[in-house]
C-alpha cells in the first residue's frame, strides 16, 4: 500500500518539538531508548466511519538519556516498523511530564488523527495492526521500537429499527425491521451488510437493560425483519455485535406502547 502520506507529524505550537534539554541532562551517557505503559484508544478498537476524521488517544512512556530533537509518537503499522505501512494523518504529542529527570524517564500524552477521506486510505486498512513507538535523536538518528501490541482498526456499522403498528394490543403480533450497514472506506459511503446475526432486544417499560428476545439474519441488502408477540409496553431494538473487520452497533430505541 506504500502509504507514504500518511507519515506527517503536526502539533500546535511546539508540542512536539524538543530538545532534550528539559527530559533529560544534556550530555547524558547514552543509554539507548524504550518505551513502556503504552496504551492506544483505552485498548479499544478504532472504528472509523466514511467521513468525519477520527482522534484516537495514547499515552506511554518513554526513558532515554540520549538527546532528542523530534517527536517521541506511537502509531499503527504494519510490516515492518521502519519501512512498513502507517496509519496516520497527523499527530499531536503533548511536552514531557517529568517522571525522573535524573533517569531521563517522561510520560506523554499524543492524539493520533486518521481520515477516512484521505485517498490512500481503503476497506483493506481493516483489521490486524501493531503499535510501533519513534523518536528522532540528535545528528539525524532515530530510534524505533516495536511495541507488540496489537490494534484493532475497523469499519463502521450503522444499524437502523422500525417496530409497527404503535400502538398495539397485547398479544398481536409487532413487526420490528430495520437495516444494518458497513462503511465503504473505498466509496465512502454505508453499504448494506449481507448475512450479519443481528440481536433484537427489548427493555420492558421501567426496566432498566435491553434483553435479546431473537436473533435474524440480514438480508443481501442489509435488511431485517422479524415478528414477536406484544407482551407489554418496552422499547426494541437491533444490535450487531461487530466482527474482526467491523465494529459493533446498536441501533436507537423505538418504544410501542401496548394497550
Amino acid at each position: 500500500m506504500g502509504k507514504t502520506m500518511w507519515k506527517a507529524v503536526v502539533a500546535g505550537g511546539a508540542a512536539v518539538v524538543f530538545t532534550g534539554v528539559a527530559a533529560v541532562p544534556a550530555g547524558a551517557a547514552e543509554g539507548g531508548v524504550s518505551f513502556t505503559r503504552v496504551s492506544v484508544n483505552g485498548g479499544k478498537p478504532i472504528v472509523i466511519g466514511v467521513k468525519e476524521e477520527v482522534e484516537v488517544h495514547a499515552v506511554f512512556r518513554m526513558t532515554t538519556k540520549l538527546r532528542y530533537d523530534f517527536g517521541p509518537t506511537v502509531f499503527p503499522y504494519r510490516g515492518k516498523p521502519d519501512t512498513g505501512d502507517t496509519l496516520h494523518s497527523s499527530i499531536i504529542t503533548s511536552d514531557c511530564k517529568v517522571v525522573d529527570r535524573a533517569k531521563g524517564i517522561c510520560d506523554f500524552e499524543e492524539w493520533l488523527y486518521i481520515d477516512p477521506q484521505n485517498h490512500d486510505f481503503g476497506n483493506e486498512d481493516a483489521g490486524t495492526w501493531r503499535t510501533a513507538a519513534r523518536v528522532f535523536l540528535a545528528g539525524d538518528a532515530h530510534d524505533t521500537d516495536d511495541n507488540d501490541l496489537p490494534l484493532q482498526v475497523k469499519r463502521a456499522t450503522r444499524v437502523t429499527v422500525n417496530a409497527s403498528p404503535e400502538p398495539v394490543a397485547k398479544g398481536k403480533t409487532i413487526t420490528v425491521t430495520g437495516r444494518v450497514t458497513r462503511a465503504n472506506w473505498d466509496t465512502h459511503t454505508y453499504q448494506g451488510y449481507a448475512g450479519r446475526t443481528v440481536s433484537l432486544q427489548f427493555k420492558a417499560a421501567g426496566a432498566s437493560s435491553y434483553t435479546t428476545v431473537k436473533k435474524a439474519t440480514s438480508s443481501k441488502t442489509g435488511a431485517l425483519k422479524t415478528t414477536v408477540k406484544a407482551t407489554g409496553p418496552g422499547t426494541w431494538r437491533w444490535t450487531y455485535y461487530g466482527n474482526s473487520t467491523s465494529g459493533a452497533k446498536s441501533s436507537t430505541g423505538d418504544h410501542v406502547a401496548v394497550r
